[in-house]
């Protein structure tokens, strides 16, 4: 199979660039199975689906009474850090998760790569600090320049970290130790890691806007964005409507902002990503499809810390790869945003849909201008048992 199978034209004026006004305020792009195993727990074996352009406060609506809804409750934390090599070179730190009181893995962008047993300094000690501030020395317009003398001098650096491992086995991470606790120093002086394609600094309304309200366990790099529409009065919605709700925990890596280096997709090495899922969230699942009550996830990373687990409570790590001929075991509908051409994620939707199915939707979204990624809009998918 070809990632180029998988591309497709974008205008740049359809991705996103702000949330809407209202987090429940976009559109919704139904794309339901046609036949009667459509909606239900019991079987997807439709081939053909119907598109209806929706608004997201229609989906309590088209949600089946007794469905299972699944949320991913990760937390974004200020993973993005600007500051400067020993030399004076800047440097931006992308961390990929803490590990341990002090250390974090990390992707470092530098004109040079920090060298083992080296120091980087960040943060100005006479700037004063805040709470995800970014007050760090450099900027995002400025991040891996190889300008020196720019950063304050190291005796006034807010946070120093020393470069532990310059590369950890089988991966491209640094291993760094913080000087102070690493979630501690993430949250004084770290960047809310917004995607590339979002163009502007992170302000206060992003603070808000890219965590979803039910955000409770710290450790994401970036947002689950599909549980980005729900607000309290949609939750409500959906259980007056009779839906069952739960929630599990994957930790969203820096791997997802990589593209597909490779044309041949049984090639390409999928990122591993952290999960959590808890008894009463595996017995919800349990129950549900026993009861052949349809299990809806929210957004590609409820997916796949579902199938990764089949539904099983547990703590793990997986790097899953959903590819067209995948035979999903738990996940029956698919509430997700649009995805980013020749990406794993368009893969996955292609996967569960049907490459057919999801080219058409994909089409039919960019010529009624619905918006794009993260802050864009929300489709509803039906699994396809034939999806090829």
């Amino acid at each position: 199979m070809k990632l180029s199978d998988f591309d497709y034209h974008l205008p740049d004026e359809l991705i996103a660039q702000y949330p809407p006004e209202h987090r429940a305020g976009g559109r919704l792009l139904d794309v339901s199975a046609l036949g009667a195993a459509a909606g239900s727990g019991t079987g997807h074996l439709a081939t053909e689906h119907s598109v209806a352009d929706r608004l997201l406060t229609d989906l309590p609506s088209l949600l089946a009474p007794g469905s299972l809804v699944v949320f991913n409750d990760t937390k974004v934390i200020h993973a993005r850090l600007f500051g400067h090599k020993e030399s004076g070179g800047r440097i931006e730190v992308m961390v990929e998760r803490i590990d341990g009181e002090f250390e974090v893995l990390a992707m470092v962008r530098a004109s040079h790569p920090p060298k083992e047993g080296s120091r980087l300094y960040f943060g100005d000690a006479g700037a004063g600090s805040g709470s995800g501030s970014g007050s760090g020395s450099g900027s995002r317009a400025g991040s891996g320049a190889s300008s020196h003398g720019d950063g304050p001098p190291a005796s006034h650096a807010a946070a120093t970290a020393t470069v532990v491992s310059a590369r950890e086995p089988g991966s491209m991470l640094l291993r760094l130790r913080f000087d102070a606790p690493a979630a501690e120093v993430l949250e004084r002086l770290g960047e809310l890691p917004l995607p590339p394609y979002i163009q502007h600094t992170p302000d206060g309304a992003d603070e808000s806007r890219y965590q979803t309200v039910f955000a409770r366990e710290p450790g994401a790099v970036a947002a689950p964005t599909a549980g980005l529409h729900f607000d309290e009065a949609l939750l409500a919605a959906l259980r007056a409507r009779g839906v069952e709700m739960t929630h599990l925990t994957l930790h969203v890596g820096a791997g997802t902002f990589l593209p597909v280096r490779t044309e041949d997709l049984s090639q390409h090495q999928m990122h591993a990503e952290r999960y959590a899922i808890s008894p009463e969230t595996a017995q919800a699942i349990a129950r549900a499809k026993a009861g052949g009550r349809p299990v809806v996830a929210i957004g590609t990373t409820a997916m796949r810390a579902l199938e990764a687990s089949s539904g099983q409570a547990g703590v793990g790590e997986t790097n899953l790869f959903i590819t067209p001929g995948y035979r999903f075991r738990v996940v029956d509908r698919l509430f997700t945003n649009f995805h980013l051409p020749k990406s794993t994620l368009l893969i996955l939707v292609s996967a569960f849909a049907g490459r057919e199915t999801i080219r058409r939707a994909y089409a039919h979204a960019i010529a009624q201008r619905y918006r794009f990624f993260s802050y864009g809009d929300a489709m509803l998918l039906d699994r396809d048992d034939h999806a090829t």
